[in-house]
Protein backbone atom coordinates (compact mmCIF):
# COMPACT_ATOMS: atom_id res chain seq x y z
CA UNK A 1 0.00 0.00 0.00
CA UNK A 2 2.46 2.09 1.33
CA UNK A 3 4.58 1.81 -2.37
CA UNK A 4 1.39 2.21 -4.50
CA UNK A 5 0.94 5.69 -2.77
CA UNK A 6 4.09 7.00 -3.24
CA UNK A 7 3.80 5.88 -6.47
CA UNK A 8 0.12 7.65 -6.94
CA UNK A 9 2.43 10.68 -5.97
CA UNK A 10 5.50 10.57 -8.18
CA UNK A 11 3.19 10.13 -10.73
CA UNK A 12 1.22 13.16 -9.95
CA UNK A 13 4.64 14.82 -9.66
CA UNK A 14 5.59 13.53 -12.97
CA UNK A 15 2.57 15.10 -14.50
CA UNK A 16 2.77 18.03 -12.62
CA UNK A 17 6.67 18.60 -14.09
CA UNK A 18 5.21 17.91 -17.11
CA UNK A 19 2.96 20.34 -17.72
CA UNK A 20 5.06 22.91 -16.03
CA UNK A 21 7.77 22.61 -18.84
CA UNK A 22 5.23 22.48 -21.83
CA UNK A 23 4.33 25.99 -20.75
CA UNK A 24 7.97 27.23 -20.44
CA UNK A 25 8.40 25.81 -23.96
CA UNK A 26 4.94 27.54 -24.82
CA UNK A 27 6.27 30.89 -23.19
CA UNK A 28 9.87 30.45 -25.60
CA UNK A 29 8.49 30.06 -28.86
CA UNK A 30 5.68 32.78 -28.34
CA UNK A 31 7.92 34.96 -26.80
CA UNK A 32 10.16 33.88 -30.24
CA UNK A 33 7.91 34.18 -32.44
CA UNK A 34 6.77 37.53 -30.59
CA UNK A 35 9.89 38.86 -31.22
CA UNK A 36 10.06 37.95 -35.05
CA UNK A 37 6.57 40.19 -35.22
CA UNK A 38 7.49 42.93 -33.18
CA UNK A 39 8.70 45.96 -34.38
CA UNK A 40 11.72 47.65 -32.38
CA UNK A 41 11.69 51.21 -32.17
CA UNK A 42 13.82 54.20 -31.08
CA UNK A 43 13.59 58.31 -31.05
CA UNK A 44 15.80 60.61 -29.38
CA UNK A 45 15.97 64.84 -28.87
CA UNK A 46 17.26 67.36 -27.38
CA UNK A 47 15.67 69.94 -25.28
CA UNK A 48 17.49 73.31 -24.66
CA UNK A 49 18.16 73.93 -20.86
CA UNK A 50 20.27 77.54 -21.12
CA UNK A 51 19.71 79.40 -18.17
CA UNK A 52 19.38 83.32 -18.42
CA UNK A 53 22.87 85.34 -18.23
CA UNK A 54 23.20 86.86 -14.58
CA UNK A 55 22.46 83.62 -13.07
CA UNK A 56 24.95 81.66 -10.78
CA UNK A 57 27.78 79.00 -12.09
CA UNK A 58 27.94 76.08 -9.58
CA UNK A 59 30.91 74.01 -9.87
CA UNK A 60 33.33 75.68 -8.02
CA UNK A 61 33.65 76.88 -4.12
CA UNK A 62 33.09 80.26 -3.17
CA UNK A 63 29.97 82.44 -4.45
CA UNK A 64 28.80 81.24 -7.70
CA UNK A 65 29.90 83.85 -10.14
CA UNK A 66 27.38 85.29 -12.60
CA UNK A 67 27.26 83.86 -16.41
CA UNK A 68 28.31 86.54 -18.75
CA UNK A 69 28.54 84.89 -21.62
CA UNK A 70 26.82 81.79 -23.38
CA UNK A 71 29.80 79.49 -24.68
CA UNK A 72 27.52 76.71 -26.04
CA UNK A 73 23.64 76.24 -25.31
CA UNK A 74 23.08 73.45 -22.36
CA UNK A 75 20.48 70.75 -23.26
CA UNK A 76 18.48 67.79 -21.48
CA UNK A 77 19.22 64.96 -24.23
CA UNK A 78 16.85 61.63 -24.75
CA UNK A 79 16.74 58.63 -26.21
CA UNK A 80 13.63 56.38 -26.24
CA UNK A 81 13.67 52.32 -27.38
CA UNK A 82 10.83 50.68 -27.61
CA UNK A 83 10.59 46.56 -28.03
CA UNK A 84 6.57 46.57 -28.89
CA UNK A 85 5.72 46.06 -25.41
CA UNK A 86 8.08 47.85 -22.88
CA UNK A 87 9.64 51.41 -23.66
CA UNK A 88 12.94 52.40 -21.67
CA UNK A 89 14.07 56.20 -21.59
CA UNK A 90 17.42 57.85 -21.22
CA UNK A 91 17.35 61.72 -20.20
CA UNK A 92 21.13 63.14 -19.88
CA UNK A 93 20.91 66.88 -18.52
CA UNK A 94 23.93 69.06 -18.65
CA UNK A 95 24.51 69.88 -15.07
CA UNK A 96 26.68 68.92 -12.35
CA UNK A 97 24.04 67.08 -10.43
CA UNK A 98 20.34 67.60 -10.29
CA UNK A 99 18.55 66.51 -6.61
CA UNK A 100 16.02 63.49 -6.80
CA UNK A 101 12.85 65.85 -6.48
CA UNK A 102 13.37 67.59 -9.69
CA UNK A 103 14.03 64.44 -11.49
CA UNK A 104 10.73 62.65 -9.70
CA UNK A 105 8.76 65.64 -10.63
CA UNK A 106 9.76 65.66 -14.39
CA UNK A 107 9.16 61.96 -14.18
CA UNK A 108 5.52 62.37 -12.96
CA UNK A 109 4.94 64.72 -15.49
CA UNK A 110 5.77 62.55 -18.49
CA UNK A 111 4.30 59.53 -16.84
CA UNK A 112 0.88 61.54 -16.57
CA UNK A 113 1.46 62.91 -20.20
CA UNK A 114 2.65 59.53 -21.87
CA UNK A 115 1.71 56.56 -19.39
CA UNK A 116 5.14 55.39 -19.58
CA UNK A 117 5.89 54.11 -15.98
CA UNK A 118 8.81 56.06 -13.76
CA UNK A 119 10.46 52.86 -13.36
CA UNK A 120 11.60 53.04 -17.14
CA UNK A 121 12.48 55.74 -17.22
CA UNK A 122 16.47 56.73 -16.37
CA UNK A 123 17.55 60.18 -15.89
CA UNK A 124 21.27 61.83 -14.59
CA UNK A 125 22.82 64.83 -14.99
CA UNK A 126 26.69 64.95 -16.92
CA UNK A 127 28.30 66.82 -14.45
CA UNK A 128 29.61 69.71 -16.59
CA UNK A 129 30.60 72.34 -13.76
CA UNK A 130 29.78 75.45 -15.33
CA UNK A 131 26.03 75.42 -15.47
CA UNK A 132 23.16 76.62 -13.37
CA UNK A 133 22.52 74.85 -9.57
CA UNK A 134 19.52 72.02 -10.09
CA UNK A 135 19.70 71.58 -6.30
CA UNK A 136 18.54 75.18 -4.68
CA UNK A 137 19.98 78.59 -4.57
CA UNK A 138 22.50 80.20 -2.12
CA UNK A 139 22.41 78.13 1.41
CA UNK A 140 19.53 76.08 0.05
CA UNK A 141 21.83 73.91 -1.94
CA UNK A 142 23.42 71.21 -0.64
CA UNK A 143 20.93 71.34 2.54
CA UNK A 144 17.92 68.65 2.53
CA UNK A 145 15.37 69.48 -0.22
CA UNK A 146 12.56 66.98 0.58
CA UNK A 147 9.31 69.11 0.77
CA UNK A 148 11.18 72.56 -0.23
CA UNK A 149 9.17 74.78 -3.43
CA UNK A 150 10.78 74.32 -6.70
CA UNK A 151 13.09 77.80 -7.73
CA UNK A 152 12.43 79.31 -11.16
CA UNK A 153 15.27 77.18 -12.94
CA UNK A 154 13.95 73.81 -11.55
CA UNK A 155 10.43 74.58 -12.96
CA UNK A 156 11.86 75.13 -15.90
CA UNK A 157 14.31 72.50 -16.23
CA UNK A 158 11.39 69.68 -15.36
CA UNK A 159 9.12 71.26 -18.17
CA UNK A 160 11.91 71.16 -20.64
CA UNK A 161 13.05 67.97 -19.36
CA UNK A 162 9.51 66.43 -19.98
CA UNK A 163 8.79 67.70 -23.26
CA UNK A 164 12.78 66.28 -24.16
CA UNK A 165 10.79 62.76 -23.99
CA UNK A 166 7.91 63.50 -25.52
CA UNK A 167 9.83 65.13 -28.44
CA UNK A 168 11.81 61.61 -28.40
CA UNK A 169 8.20 59.71 -28.30
CA UNK A 170 7.39 61.68 -31.35
CA UNK A 171 10.61 60.78 -33.13
CA UNK A 172 10.06 57.20 -32.53
CA UNK A 173 10.76 54.79 -35.97
CA UNK A 174 11.28 51.52 -36.55
CA UNK A 175 15.04 51.18 -35.99
CA UNK A 176 17.53 48.88 -35.25
CA UNK A 177 20.33 48.45 -32.34
CA UNK A 178 23.52 47.66 -31.64
CA UNK A 179 26.22 48.11 -28.68
CA UNK A 180 29.89 48.47 -28.13
CA UNK A 181 32.88 49.27 -26.25
CA UNK A 182 36.23 50.66 -26.78
CA UNK A 183 39.01 52.13 -24.76
CA UNK A 184 40.85 55.37 -24.01
CA UNK A 185 42.68 55.32 -21.31
CA UNK A 186 45.29 58.10 -21.88
CA UNK A 187 42.71 60.64 -20.44
CA UNK A 188 42.24 59.39 -17.52
CA UNK A 189 43.97 59.88 -14.13
CA UNK A 190 43.13 58.55 -10.32
CA UNK A 191 43.07 62.36 -8.64
CA UNK A 192 42.99 60.69 -5.02
CA UNK A 193 46.74 60.49 -4.12
CA UNK A 194 48.37 58.85 -1.31
CA UNK A 195 51.23 61.50 0.44
CA UNK A 196 54.34 60.58 1.93
CA UNK A 197 53.36 62.76 4.90
CA UNK A 198 49.96 63.16 6.14
CA UNK A 199 48.07 66.20 5.33
CA UNK A 200 45.59 68.47 6.83
CA UNK A 201 41.76 68.27 6.97
CA UNK A 202 39.29 70.78 7.27
CA UNK A 203 37.76 69.18 10.48
CA UNK A 204 40.99 69.64 12.62
CA UNK A 205 42.61 66.17 10.97
CA UNK A 206 45.08 64.44 9.16
CA UNK A 207 44.14 62.33 6.13
CA UNK A 208 46.76 59.78 3.66
CA UNK A 209 45.23 60.88 0.81
CA UNK A 210 45.28 63.86 -0.73
CA UNK A 211 43.18 64.95 -3.84
CA UNK A 212 44.50 66.95 -7.09
CA UNK A 213 47.45 67.09 -4.97
CA UNK A 214 49.76 69.57 -7.29
CA UNK A 215 51.80 68.38 -10.25
CA UNK A 216 55.11 66.42 -9.38
CA UNK A 217 54.58 66.61 -5.73
CA UNK A 218 57.34 65.34 -4.33
CA UNK A 219 55.21 63.86 -1.60
CA UNK A 220 53.54 61.81 -3.78
CA UNK A 221 53.49 57.79 -3.12
CA UNK A 222 50.99 56.31 -5.58
CA UNK A 223 47.21 56.44 -6.70
CA UNK A 224 44.36 55.67 -4.32
CA UNK A 225 42.59 54.10 -6.60
CA UNK A 226 41.95 52.69 -10.30
CA UNK A 227 40.74 54.12 -13.53
CA UNK A 228 38.31 52.58 -16.03
CA UNK A 229 39.63 53.16 -19.45
CA UNK A 230 36.41 51.80 -21.25
CA UNK A 231 33.80 53.77 -23.27
CA UNK A 232 30.51 52.22 -24.03
CA UNK A 233 27.86 53.18 -26.35
CA UNK A 234 24.43 52.33 -27.50
CA UNK A 235 23.98 53.13 -31.08
CA UNK A 236 20.61 53.09 -32.96
CA UNK A 237 19.68 53.44 -36.68
CA UNK A 238 16.91 53.49 -38.85
CA UNK A 239 16.23 50.30 -41.03
CA UNK A 240 18.15 51.83 -43.95
CA UNK A 241 21.47 52.88 -41.29
CA UNK A 242 20.68 56.64 -40.72
CA UNK A 243 21.76 57.55 -37.43
CA UNK A 244 19.18 58.04 -35.09
CA UNK A 245 20.77 58.42 -32.01
CA UNK A 246 23.74 57.28 -29.56
CA UNK A 247 24.56 57.25 -25.88
CA UNK A 248 27.94 56.59 -24.79
CA UNK A 249 29.44 56.47 -21.42
CA UNK A 250 33.01 56.78 -19.92
CA UNK A 251 34.27 57.34 -16.76
CA UNK A 252 36.00 60.86 -17.07
CA UNK A 253 34.65 63.47 -14.36
CA UNK A 254 34.47 66.91 -16.35
CA UNK A 255 37.35 68.41 -18.58
CA UNK A 256 37.15 71.85 -17.35
CA UNK A 257 39.30 75.16 -19.07
CA UNK A 258 35.92 76.93 -18.92
CA UNK A 259 36.23 80.34 -18.18
CA UNK A 260 34.79 81.36 -14.64
CA UNK A 261 31.85 83.19 -15.93
CA UNK A 262 31.01 80.60 -18.94
CA UNK A 263 27.98 78.57 -19.28
CA UNK A 264 29.14 75.19 -21.04
CA UNK A 265 28.46 71.69 -21.29
CA UNK A 266 32.22 70.53 -21.30
CA UNK A 267 33.47 67.58 -23.21
CA UNK A 268 29.92 65.90 -23.37
CA UNK A 269 28.90 68.11 -25.49
CA UNK A 270 31.82 68.55 -27.61
CA UNK A 271 31.75 64.67 -27.87
CA UNK A 272 27.84 64.73 -28.98
CA UNK A 273 29.04 67.15 -31.56
CA UNK A 274 32.00 65.63 -32.65
CA UNK A 275 30.41 62.26 -32.96
CA UNK A 276 27.70 63.15 -34.84
CA UNK A 277 30.15 65.19 -37.63
CA UNK A 278 32.42 61.49 -37.50
CA UNK A 279 28.83 59.70 -38.17
CA UNK A 280 28.38 61.93 -41.14
CA UNK A 281 24.71 62.68 -39.72
CA UNK A 282 24.40 66.40 -39.60
CA UNK A 283 21.67 68.16 -40.75
CA UNK A 284 19.11 65.23 -40.93
CA UNK A 285 15.64 65.42 -39.98
CA UNK A 286 14.33 64.26 -37.46
CA UNK A 287 17.92 65.35 -36.29
CA UNK A 288 20.80 62.97 -35.17
CA UNK A 289 21.30 63.08 -30.92
CA UNK A 290 24.82 61.65 -29.95
CA UNK A 291 24.80 61.45 -26.23
CA UNK A 292 27.30 61.50 -23.27
CA UNK A 293 26.99 60.43 -19.93
CA UNK A 294 29.26 60.20 -17.13
CA UNK A 295 30.53 56.80 -16.01
CA UNK A 296 31.86 55.82 -12.46
CA UNK A 297 34.35 58.76 -12.14
CA UNK A 298 34.07 60.26 -8.69
CA UNK A 299 37.89 59.64 -8.09
CA UNK A 300 38.72 60.30 -11.83
CA UNK A 301 39.83 63.36 -13.44
CA UNK A 302 42.31 64.24 -16.87
CA UNK A 303 44.84 65.87 -15.13
CA UNK A 304 48.45 63.53 -14.98
CA UNK A 305 49.94 64.68 -11.60
CA UNK A 306 53.24 62.85 -11.99
CA UNK A 307 53.89 65.65 -14.25
CA UNK A 308 54.94 67.50 -16.42
CA UNK A 309 52.81 70.12 -16.74
CA UNK A 310 50.21 70.79 -19.61
CA UNK A 311 48.95 74.42 -20.60
CA UNK A 312 46.16 74.32 -22.59
CA UNK A 313 43.76 77.75 -24.03
CA UNK A 314 40.12 77.48 -23.24
CA UNK A 315 38.27 74.73 -23.81
CA UNK A 316 41.40 73.17 -25.88
CA UNK A 317 41.74 70.00 -23.51
CA UNK A 318 38.65 69.16 -23.68
CA UNK A 319 38.36 68.98 -27.64
CA UNK A 320 41.56 66.61 -27.47
CA UNK A 321 39.74 64.15 -24.93
CA UNK A 322 35.87 64.49 -26.50
CA UNK A 323 37.69 63.84 -30.11
CA UNK A 324 40.06 61.08 -28.96
CA UNK A 325 36.63 59.17 -27.49
CA UNK A 326 34.55 59.90 -30.31
CA UNK A 327 37.40 58.24 -32.80
CA UNK A 328 37.40 55.57 -30.98
CA UNK A 329 33.85 55.18 -30.51
CA UNK A 330 33.53 55.77 -34.30
CA UNK A 331 36.18 52.65 -34.94
CA UNK A 332 34.02 50.32 -32.31
CA UNK A 333 30.86 51.20 -34.21
CA UNK A 334 32.14 50.66 -37.68
CA UNK A 335 32.49 46.44 -36.12
CA UNK A 336 29.31 45.98 -34.15
CA UNK A 337 26.80 43.83 -35.63
CA UNK A 338 22.83 45.16 -35.31
CA UNK A 339 19.90 43.61 -33.99
CA UNK A 340 15.90 44.20 -35.58
CA UNK A 341 14.88 43.27 -32.30
CA UNK A 342 16.06 42.79 -28.82
CA UNK A 343 13.62 42.62 -25.25
CA UNK A 344 13.71 45.64 -23.08
CA UNK A 345 13.42 45.43 -19.33
CA UNK A 346 13.71 47.89 -15.89
CA UNK A 347 13.53 47.50 -12.35
CA UNK A 348 13.70 49.72 -9.61
CA UNK A 349 13.95 49.89 -6.00
CA UNK A 350 14.23 51.85 -2.96
CA UNK A 351 17.41 51.38 -0.86
CA UNK A 352 17.48 52.80 2.65
CA UNK A 353 20.79 54.15 3.35
CA UNK A 354 21.87 56.16 6.70
CA UNK A 355 22.78 59.72 6.85
CA UNK A 356 26.36 60.42 8.08
CA UNK A 357 25.31 62.87 11.20
CA UNK A 358 28.22 65.03 12.66
CA UNK A 359 28.89 64.42 16.14
CA UNK A 360 28.73 66.75 19.01
CA UNK A 361 32.76 67.30 18.89
CA UNK A 362 32.30 68.15 15.04
CA UNK A 363 29.58 70.24 15.64
CA UNK A 364 31.49 72.67 18.52
CA UNK A 365 34.37 72.33 15.96
CA UNK A 366 32.64 74.06 13.53
CA UNK A 367 30.94 76.32 15.72
CA UNK A 368 34.89 77.70 16.69
CA UNK A 369 35.62 77.83 12.98
CA UNK A 370 33.01 79.95 11.99
CA UNK A 371 33.48 82.51 15.17
CA UNK A 372 37.56 82.83 14.02
CA UNK A 373 37.97 86.55 13.18
CA UNK A 374 39.00 87.41 9.20
CA UNK A 375 42.38 88.33 10.76
CA UNK A 376 43.23 85.06 11.82
CA UNK A 377 44.92 82.22 9.54
CA UNK A 378 43.23 79.11 8.83
CA UNK A 379 44.38 75.99 9.58
CA UNK A 380 42.85 74.97 6.12
CA UNK A 381 41.56 76.82 3.40
CA UNK A 382 38.19 75.62 3.00
CA UNK A 383 37.65 75.06 7.00
CA UNK A 384 34.85 77.60 7.32
CA UNK A 385 33.12 76.27 3.83
CA UNK A 386 33.23 72.44 6.07
CA UNK A 387 31.79 73.59 9.08
CA UNK A 388 29.15 75.45 7.24
CA UNK A 389 28.69 72.03 5.65
CA UNK A 390 28.94 70.08 8.93
CA UNK A 391 25.72 71.98 10.44
CA UNK A 392 23.98 71.79 7.27
CA UNK A 393 24.54 68.16 7.37
CA UNK A 394 22.84 68.30 11.01
CA UNK A 395 19.53 69.07 9.24
CA UNK A 396 19.52 66.12 7.30
CA UNK A 397 17.09 62.69 8.54
CA UNK A 398 19.02 60.11 9.99
CA UNK A 399 18.23 58.11 7.08
CA UNK A 400 16.84 58.75 3.20
CA UNK A 401 15.66 56.46 0.70
CA UNK A 402 17.61 56.82 -2.92
CA UNK A 403 16.84 54.90 -5.78
CA UNK A 404 18.43 51.99 -7.50
CA UNK A 405 17.89 51.20 -11.13
CA UNK A 406 18.78 48.62 -14.00
CA UNK A 407 18.27 48.48 -17.95
CA UNK A 408 18.02 45.38 -19.76
CA UNK A 409 18.78 45.57 -23.69
CA UNK A 410 19.26 42.63 -24.92
CA UNK A 411 22.16 40.70 -23.14
CA UNK A 412 23.08 44.43 -22.38
CA UNK A 413 23.20 45.79 -18.84
CA UNK A 414 23.36 49.48 -17.36
CA UNK A 415 22.96 50.19 -14.28
CA UNK A 416 22.00 53.82 -12.53
CA UNK A 417 23.49 54.92 -9.58
CA UNK A 418 22.48 58.44 -7.65
CA UNK A 419 26.15 59.37 -6.32
CA UNK A 420 29.45 60.06 -7.76
CA UNK A 421 31.05 56.63 -7.73
CA UNK A 422 34.20 56.09 -6.83
CA UNK A 423 35.82 54.06 -10.69
CA UNK A 424 36.87 50.41 -8.27
CA UNK A 425 32.58 50.25 -7.74
CA UNK A 426 31.83 51.02 -11.18
CA UNK A 427 34.36 47.93 -11.99
CA UNK A 428 33.33 45.30 -9.60
CA UNK A 429 29.79 45.77 -10.84
CA UNK A 430 30.87 45.03 -14.38
CA UNK A 431 33.09 42.48 -12.87
CA UNK A 432 30.38 40.49 -11.16
CA UNK A 433 27.12 41.28 -13.56
CA UNK A 434 25.58 38.61 -14.59
CA UNK A 435 25.64 40.22 -18.40
CA UNK A 436 27.62 40.09 -21.06
CA UNK A 437 28.03 43.79 -21.13
CA UNK A 438 26.90 46.77 -18.71
CA UNK A 439 28.08 49.67 -17.22
CA UNK A 440 26.72 52.27 -14.64
CA UNK A 441 25.63 55.84 -15.04
CA UNK A 442 26.45 58.02 -11.84
CA UNK A 443 24.51 60.94 -10.54
CA UNK A 444 21.03 59.30 -11.81
CA UNK A 445 18.17 59.81 -10.52
CA UNK A 446 19.27 62.04 -7.66
CA UNK A 447 21.94 63.46 -6.46
CA UNK A 448 23.51 62.68 -3.12
CA UNK A 449 27.39 63.35 -3.26
CA UNK A 450 30.51 61.05 -3.22
CA UNK A 451 30.29 57.00 -2.65
CA UNK A 452 33.86 56.07 -1.96
CA UNK A 453 34.35 52.33 -0.37
CA UNK A 454 34.69 51.27 2.87
CA UNK A 455 38.52 50.92 2.42
CA UNK A 456 38.78 54.66 0.49
CA UNK A 457 36.65 56.26 3.63
CA UNK A 458 39.84 54.87 6.00
CA UNK A 459 42.24 57.27 3.91
CA UNK A 460 40.31 60.25 3.75
CA UNK A 461 40.59 62.88 1.15
CA UNK A 462 37.89 65.75 -0.20
CA UNK A 463 35.64 62.47 -1.29
CA UNK A 464 35.13 61.50 2.43
CA UNK A 465 34.61 64.30 3.75
CA UNK A 466 31.23 65.27 5.23
CA UNK A 467 29.17 67.48 3.38
CA UNK A 468 30.67 65.98 0.18
CA UNK A 469 30.35 62.43 1.52
CA UNK A 470 26.45 61.67 3.25
CA UNK A 471 25.65 58.53 3.74
CA UNK A 472 26.95 55.73 5.70
CA UNK A 473 30.27 54.69 5.37
CA UNK A 474 28.96 51.04 4.23
CA UNK A 475 27.03 52.27 1.30
CA UNK A 476 29.04 51.25 -1.33
CA UNK A 477 28.32 47.89 -0.07
CA UNK A 478 24.27 48.04 -0.24
CA UNK A 479 24.50 49.77 -3.52
CA UNK A 480 26.66 46.85 -5.68
CA UNK A 481 24.48 44.25 -3.83
CA UNK A 482 21.28 45.71 -4.41
CA UNK A 483 22.28 46.98 -8.27
CA UNK A 484 23.10 43.22 -8.89
CA UNK A 485 20.03 42.01 -7.32
CA UNK A 486 17.94 43.97 -9.84
CA UNK A 487 20.48 42.81 -12.73
CA UNK A 488 19.17 39.02 -12.20
CA UNK A 489 15.99 40.72 -11.87
CA UNK A 490 15.91 41.85 -15.41
CA UNK A 491 17.86 39.00 -16.79
CA UNK A 492 15.90 35.95 -18.27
Amino acid sequence: MERTIKFQQGGRTSKFLILIFSFILILYFDSRLYAQNATFRAGASTANITPPLGSGLVGNFGVPPPANYVHDELHARSLVLDDGTTKLVFVVVDNVGIIREVFDEAKRLIFEETKIPTAQILMSADHTHSASSAGGLGNLRGGWSAGRPFDDYQRFLIRRIADGVRIALNNLEPARIGWGAGNVPQHLFNRRWKMKNPVVNPFGGKDQVQMNPGIANPDLVEPAGPTDPQVSFISVQSLKGRPIGLLANYSLHYVGGVPRDHISADYFAVFADRIQELLKADRQDPPFVGIMSNGTSGDVNNINFRGPAEKHEPYAKMRIVANDVANEVLRVYQTIQYKDWVPLRAAQSELNLQVRRPTPEMLAYAQKVLAKPETETPVHRLEKTYAERTIQMNGYPENIDVIMQTFRIGDLGVAAIPFEVFTEIGLEIKAKSPFKSSFTIELANGSYGYLPTPEQHQLGGYETWLGTNRVEIGASRKIVTEILKLFNQVKP
